[in-house]
Order: structure tokens, then sequence, then C-alpha cells
């Protein structure tokens, strides 16, 4: 993300991150996840960050994100060094030092791109606000698992880009567009990574947009009715891989037809 903003001309005046194992992070995910999730998790952690040093991407289609002429960034600290921003490890985002250190940056908006739910002085620094990129459409799709949701839900799978506030995938959208490649998707594994890659783009986007008066944000509708999903359960995820894979049957078919 970082990468991709410093490369449209919106350079970040700084960036905090968590470190690669959190504590507080594996405790909720342990217990939203369950212990076998949360080895996997661990685990994915573990090879990203060799596949890093090695210098391959565990998800390739962030790849022209990550390039910078011959060089293919593989961590946060060296786009920081390439674009001269300072990087501040911290193991809680909403600790007096963290909302200190964000203050004295004094940013004009703020890109959420994982880690701990984020409180309300936090969300406060910001003159614009937090954005958060979704994986799903609001407000259809809110919570976690949404590709997966989406597909069972028999909601088209796409990418929200929100302020953040003090619901769950409730503030104001930004940007709401429907991912135009799943049926290209082989797993929900490259559904999800596409989605993470279009959502960088949709990002950069939004920024050029709030940077030039271009783009306003509008209050999400039908936030009465219930649509927040929560961890889905094994049998549901064969599910939706299933109902991707009779999609992706379909756009093969219709290739070879046309």
């Amino acid at each position: 993300m970082a990468a991709h903003l410093a490369q449209l001309g919106q350079v970040p005046v700084g960036a905090l991150t968590l470190p690669p194992f959190d504590r507080k992070t594996l405790l909720r995910k342990l217990g939203q996840w369950g212990v076998h999730d949360v080895a996997r998790y661990a685990w994915t952690k573990l090879t990203q960050s060799n596949a890093a040093r090695g210098g391959q991407l565990r998800n390739p289609f962030l790849e022209s994100f990550v390039r910078n002429g011959e060089q293919i960034f593989s961590n946060l600290h060296q786009v920081a060094r390439a674009f001269g921003f300072p990087v501040a490890v911290c193991h809680d985002q909403n600790s007096n030092r963290a909302v200190t250190l964000l203050k004295g940056w004094a940013p004009d908006l703020m890109i959420f791109t994982g880690g701990n739910i984020l409180r309300k002085e936090l969300l406060g620094v910001p003159r614009l606000g937090v954005i958060n990129a979704h994986l799903g459409l609001l407000p259809q799709i809110r919570g976690m698992s949404s590709p997966e949701w989406s597909l069972l839900e028999d909601v088209p799978p796409g990418i929200t880009l929100h302020y953040i506030d003090s619901g769950i995938d409730t503030g104001p959208v930004l940007l709401k567009r429907e991912f135009p490649r799943v049926a290209q998707c082989q797993s929900l594994d490259e559904l999800r990574n596409r989605l993470i890659a279009y959502g960088v783009e949709l990002v950069g986007e939004v920024v050029l947009g709030l940077n030039r008066g271009m783009i306003s944000a509008q209050v999400q509708s039908d936030l009465d009715k219930d649509h927040q999903f929560f961890v889905i359960h094994e049998w549901l995820r064969v599910r939706a891989e299933n109902r991707l894979k009779e999609s992706s049957a379909a756009w093969t078919a219709e290739r070879q037809h046309g």
C-alpha cells in the first residue's frame, strides 16, 4: 500500500506497524478462529517472511505495486528507505505512545491495513479520517470472511473503500466496486489475493480523488438490517469454493465457445 501511494506521488508522512507476530492479534484470532486456523495463520506469516527474503511474493498480484525499477520491495522498511518516511513499530495501535506519534505526524488521512480494532482517540487524529479497504460490498457484506460470504449470499465479490467509525464496517462509503475477474479465479485463496491487490489499486484512486476534491463520502443506508458475518465454518468454506469453481467453469466454457 505504502509503495503504491508513494509511486503515485502521495508519499506517507509515516507508517505505524505491529510486530509480525503480535501477541494481541494472535490471541484475538485464537478466540475467533480456534487453534487450527491460528496455526495456519502463523505459518502463513512465517512463509511470507521467508518468501520475501528470497525475493518471492506470497501474493503475486501485488508485484506491480511493489516493483520499483529493477527492485521488488519485500517489506515496509525497504519502501520507507526508498521514499524517505519513518516507520514505527508499536505493540498497541491505540496506546498513548502510538496516538502521540500519529499526532506528531499530523496526517490528513490514514489508511488502515489491518491490526487491532481502532479506538475513538486514534480515529480522531487525521483531519479527514481513517480509510479501510473492505473485501466485500457494503452494507450487504459486513464483518469477516467477506469473499466467502459474498459467494454464499449471491452478492458479487468486490471492494468497498469507507471511513472507519465506531461500528463494524458501518462508516461512510467513498467507493464501492464489484471485482470484474471473479470467474477467472481458480480458488478462494486466489480470489482473496486478487481482491487485496484490487483494493490497493482502488485506495490509490480514492486518495488521488480526495486530494483533487473529486470524491465525497456517502452515509451507508439499510444499516438497521443485520448483515454482519463472522468466521466461516469449514464446510461453508467448501461450499463457497464450489460456487467459485462453478463460476470459473462457466467463464471458461463461455471463452471456448466465444
